[in-house]
């Protein structure tokens, strides 16, 4: 029902930015949170950033707090995390992943509330 495809990782200098794209494809893209997650080496995989269905509402991990932006164009059914101030323990694979439910009041931060998974892209982030 609901297709998830990561794009934009890669190897950065401590220090760089990348922007991940998320494209998303099927039913109701516009009315699901779309969050990113991420799984780093030897790591659980960990809520790093969302945004409401809406696009009026974001939130952040702690550890990305300030560094991390996290956007979506509901037009082109893409969801964006720009990524600055990259952190060697940013090293990671990320992964987007959308909401089961529709028009959530809530940005949920656990993994088992969302249903679509994409692939992820590996993001390296050397010192």
């Amino acid at each position: 029902q609901v297709q998830l495809a990561e794009s934009g990782g890669g190897l950065v200098q401590a220090g760089g930015s990348l922007r991940l794209s998320c494209a998303a494809s099927g039913r109701y893209i516009a009315s699901r949170t779309i969050a990113w997650f991420r799984q780093g080496p030897g790591k659980e995989r960990e809520f790093v950033a969302a945004v409401r269905w809406s696009g009026d509402n974001t939130y952040y991990a702690d550890s990305v707090k300030g560094r991390f932006t996290c956007s979506r164009d509901n037009a082109k059914n893409t969801l964006y995390l720009q990524m600055n101030s990259l952190k060697p323990e940013d090293t990671a694979v990320y992964y987007c992943a959308a909401d089961r439910g529709l028009f959530q009041p809530r940005i949920m931060t656990r993994g088992n509330d969302y249903e679509y998974w994409g692939q992820g892209t590996q993001v390296t982030v050397s010192s």
